[in-house]
C-alpha cells in the first residue's frame, strides 16, 4: 500500500490552522456515544484521555502499572521546550521548527514538527493551569534553562523532577474525569492484541495481570500510547516494565513500523557497575547546562585514577582535557546527544575512562559552584574572595536547580559530585522510532493511532533534549483531540460495539494460545536469560556505532536467539494469577522480533544520522555523514510473517522550508 501523510496544502505556518478550520467535528451530544480506548497513561496517554473525557467522549484507559503516577514519563528529568522566548534572545516558534528539524538530522516530517512548535507554549499556560510547580525567576516569572543543541534558553522545568511534575498534573486532570465516570481506569491490565472489524480498530484483548484474567474491551478508535522500545538492550535508562508490546501487537496487525533503529544513546548516565545490573540511572541532560565534561589529558593519568591511585581532585585545570569544548567550541558541553555520546565513547575507547571499567567521563560542577558563589557574594555584599564562603553560596544555588539528581547521584554511587565529579557515560534512553502515523497521528490501521513516543513522527534521527515530554503532551492535549474527531464523526450513529464478534473471539484465541505455550514450555533457562543475551547482541553490534558485517551478524543470532527462546524458556506458575515471569516472557517474545527488524532497518540505511551511526558513514572529524540523495526518507516496514520478510515502505521527506546542510557545532 502506498503512504499517505494527509499532510495539508499551503504554507507551514498556516497547515494546522487551516486544518482545523476544515475538520469534520463531532458535536457534544454525540460525544457522548462514542468510546475511545487509550492504551498507556503516560503524558502522552494520560493528556489525551484526560482531555476526550473532558470533551465528552467515554474513555477506557490502560496501563499495566498500579498506577498511571507510575508511568515511566516521571523519570524525565530535564525540562519541556517552549517557544515563549522570555529570555528575549531570539527565540520564536520558526526558531523551536527549526532546531528540532536540525537536532533530528534532518529525518523528520516538516508539518508534524512546526505543528509541534506551534502548540508548544500551549502546553506551558495549560501546566501552568493545572497548578504544575515549574520553577520561577526572583520576580515570579516562569523560568527557563538551556539544553543541548541550541542557542537559546527555552526549556522549562521543575527543578530535576519536570516529568513527575507534568505527569501529576495529567494525572489529576485524570483523576477528575474518572470522578465524573468518564473515565474507566483498568491499572494492571496489559493489552496483548488489537481486535480490527471490518477493516478498522474495534477493541483489544487485554490480561489483568493479578488475576490472570482474559479480557475483551471495545471501541470506537483505539490509541496507543505505550511508550518506547528502549529495554530491547535489556540495560536501559527505562523502567524495567517498559516494554513495546502494545506497539508491536499492531505492528503485527498491519501498523507499519517507522525508523526502528532511531535509538538515542543518552550521553550523561551513570556507568555500568556490573552485570548484576538490571537497567540503568539517567542523570538529567539538565546536568551538561552548568557541568562541564573532561577526561585526564594524560594517559597515566587516566590509568591512576582507574587504579585508584590519584582522584579527579588531584588534577589540575592543564591536566584535563575539557573535550566538548575543545572539539566544539560553538556548543561546548551543549552539543546534541548523538555527538556528546560518540565523543564520550571515543575518549573511552583511547583508554581515558576514569571508572573501573574504563568507560565513564567526569561530569564537574566546580566551575558552576565558584561561578554561581562568587555572583551571590556580590548580591549579598560579602566577600568574594573568601573560597569557603564562595563554594556554600554556589552549592546552596546548584542545590536549588538540581539537587534531587545529585541526591540520587550520592545514594547509587556514594560519592558527593558537590565535592567530587560526578561519573557518566551514555547509555540508551529515548527511541525516535516507532508505528508509523499520518498527519492526524493515525497509523496504517484505520482508527487505530499511536501518540508520544510509540510513534515515530516528531524527532527524526536524534531528538533534542527536552522535546520529548513537550510531544507527549502536544499529542495528548492539542493535537489527538482534533485529528480522532475527524476520523470519529462518520460513527456517530454505529452505537456499542459487540464483543461477541468473530474477530474478539478470534483475537482471545491467540493470545490464550500463547500464554498457554509459555505455561506448558518445559525449557531451562528463565525470561532475563534470554533478555540479557539479546541486550548484549544489541548493544554491541546494532548500539552506538554499527557496521554492516555486525549487523549482519546480529540478524542471524537474534533469529536464532528467538529459535531458542521459545524451544528452552521456562516460565514457573500459572496463567490464571499474578505471574511476572509471564509478563516478561510476553515482552521479550516481542523484543526478539523487534530487535531484528532494529537491525534491518540500520542495515538498509547506508549512511548515519543522528542516533543512527554507521562506522563506514563519517566525516573526517568523526561526525556522521548523511545521503540525503539516497536517504531523506522514513522507512516505514509492513509486517509480513516474521522480520526478515518486513517490506519496505518509503515517506519521502521534502524539505521546503529548511535548507539541508551537514550540522556542524563547531
Amino acid at each position: 500500500m502506498a503512504l499517505d501523510s494527509k499532510i495539508p496544502k499551503g504554507p507551514i505556518s498556516d497547515k494546522w490552522t487551516d486544518y482545523k478550520d476544515h475538520i469534520n467535528l463531532v458535536n457534544p451530544a454525540n460525544k457522548r456515544n462514542l468510546d475511545i480506548i487509550i492504551v498507556g497513561t503516560g503524558l502522552a496517554g494520560g493528556s489525551a484521555a484526560a482531555t476526550l473525557a473532558e470533551l465528552g467522549y467515554n474513555v477506557k484507559a490502560f496501563c499495566f502499572q498500579d498506577s498511571p503516577r507510575r508511568a515511566h514519563s516521571i523519570a524525565a528529568q530535564g525540562g519541556i521546550n517552549a517557544a515563549k522566548n522570555y529570555k528575549g534572545d531570539g527565540d520564536s516558534v520558526y526558531r523551536l521548527f527549526y532546531d528540532t528539524v536540525k537536532g533530528g538530522d534532518y529525518r523528520a516530517r516538516e508539518a508534524n514538527v512546526h505543528r509541534l512548535a506551534e502548540v508548544s507554549a500551549n502546553i506551558i499556560d495549560q501546566c501552568v493551569a493545572q497548578g504544575v510547580p515549574l520553577a520561577r525567576e526572583y520576580g515570579g516569572l516562569l523560568d527557563n534553562r538551556s539544553f543541548g543543541g541550541t542557542l537559546v534558553s527555552r526549556t522549562f522545568y521543575a527543578q530535576g523532577q519536570t516529568g513527575q511534575q507534568l505527569l501529576l498534573g495529567a494525572y489529576s486532570a485524570m483523576n477528575r474525569q474518572i470522578g465524573r465516570g468518564k473515565i474507566k481506569m483498568y491499572n494492571r491490565h496489559e493489552m496483548l492484541d488489537l481486535v480490527i472489524v471490518n477493516g478498522k480498530a474495534r477493541g483489544i484483548i487485554a490480561r489483568n495481570l493479578v488475576t490472570g484474567e482474559i479480557e475483551r474491551h471495545s471501541a470506537h478508535a483505539v490509541v496507543i500510547g505505550s511508550g518506547g522500545y528502549g529495554n530491547v538492550f535489556f540495560l536501559s535508562t527505562n523502567a524495567m516494565g517498559s516494554n513495546a508490546t502494545a506497539a508491536w501487537k499492531i505492528h503485527k496487525k498491519g501498523a507499519f513500523f517507522a525508523n526502528p533503529c532511531y535509538t538515542q544513546i543518552h550521553p550523561t548516565c551513570i556507568p555500568v557497575s556490573g552485570d548484576h545490573q538490571s537497567k540503568l540511572t539517567l542523570m538529567s541532560e539538565s546536568l551538561r547546562n552548568d557541568g562541564r565534561i573532561w577526561v585526564p589529558a594524560k594517559l597515566e593519568d587516566a590509568q591512576a585514577i582507574r587504579e585508584g591511585k590519584k582522584k579527579a581532585t588531584d588534577l589540575s585545570e592543564a591536566e584535563r582535557d575539557y573535550f566538548l569544548e575543545r572539539r566544539y567550541p560553538a556548543f561546548g558541553n551543549l552539543v546534541p546527544r548523538d555527538v556528546a555520546s560518540r565523543a564520550a565513547k571515543e575518549r573511552c575507547d583511547a583508554g581515558f575512562g576514569v571508572n573501573k571499567t574504563g568507560e565513564a567521563v567526569y561530569l564537574d560542577f566546580a566551575a558552576a559552584i565558584k561561578r554561581y558563589g562568587t555572583e551571590e557574594a556580590y548580591v549579598k555584599g560579602l566577600d568574594a574572595n573568601d573560597t569557603a564562603l564562595v563554594t556554600k553560596l554556589g552549592t546552596d544555588i546548584v542545590k536549588s536547580k538540581y539537587g534531587n539528581l545529585f541526591q540520587m547521584y550520592l545514594k547509587i554511587v556514594d560519592e558527593d559530585p558537590y565535592v567530587t565529579p560526578m561519573m557518566i557515560y551514555p547509555a540508551v534512553h529515548y527511541t525516535m522510532g516507532g508505528t508509523w502515523v499520518d498527519y492526524n497521528l493515525m497509523t496504517t490501521i484505520p482508527g487505530c493511532f499511536s501518540i508520544g513516543e510509540s510513534n515515530f513522527s516528531d524527532h527524526g534521527a536524534n531528538r533534542l533534549g527536552a522535546s520529548a515530554l513537550m510531544q507527549g503532551l502536544a499529542d495528548g492535549y492539542f493535537v489527538l483531540p482534533y485529528t480522532i474527531g475527524d476520523y470519529l464523526a462518520p460513527d456517530i450513529k454505529m452505537g456499542e460495539i459487540s464483543t461477541d464478534l468473530p474477530e474478539f473471539v478470534e483475537a482471545e484465541k491467540n493470545v490464550k494460545d500463547q500464554i498457554d505455550r509459555f505455561i506448558n514450555n518445559k525449557g531451562t533457562h528463565s525470561v532475563d536469560y534470554f533478555h540479557k543475551k539479546l541486550g548484549k547482541i544489541m548493544w554491541d553490534k546494532v548500539g552506538m556505532a554499527r557496521n554492516a558485517k555486525g549487523l549482519n551478524e546480529a540478524i542471524e543470532e537474534i533469529a536464532a536467539l528467538r529459535e531458542e527462546f521459545y524451544r528452552d524458556v521456562k516460565v514457573p506458575g500459572s496463567a490464571n494469577e499474578f505471574n511476572q515471569e509471564l509478563e516478561k516472557a510476553t515482552r521479550v517474545a516481542d523484543f526478539l522480533e523487534l530487535g531484528e527488524l532494529f537491525a534491518k532497518d540500520a542495515l538498509h540505511r547506508n549512511e548515519s544520522c543522528g542516533g543512527h551511526f554507521r562506522e563506514e558513514y563519517q566525516t573526517e572529524e568523526g561526525e556522521a555523514l548523511r545521503d540525503d540523495e539516497n536517504f531523506a526518507y522514513v522507512a516505514a516496514w509492513e509486517y509480513k510473517g516474521k522480520p526478515s520478510d518486513a517490506v519496505l515502505h518509503k515517506e519521502p521527506l521534502v524539505y521546503e522550508n529548511i535548507k539541508l546542510v551537514q550540522r556542524s557545532y563547531k
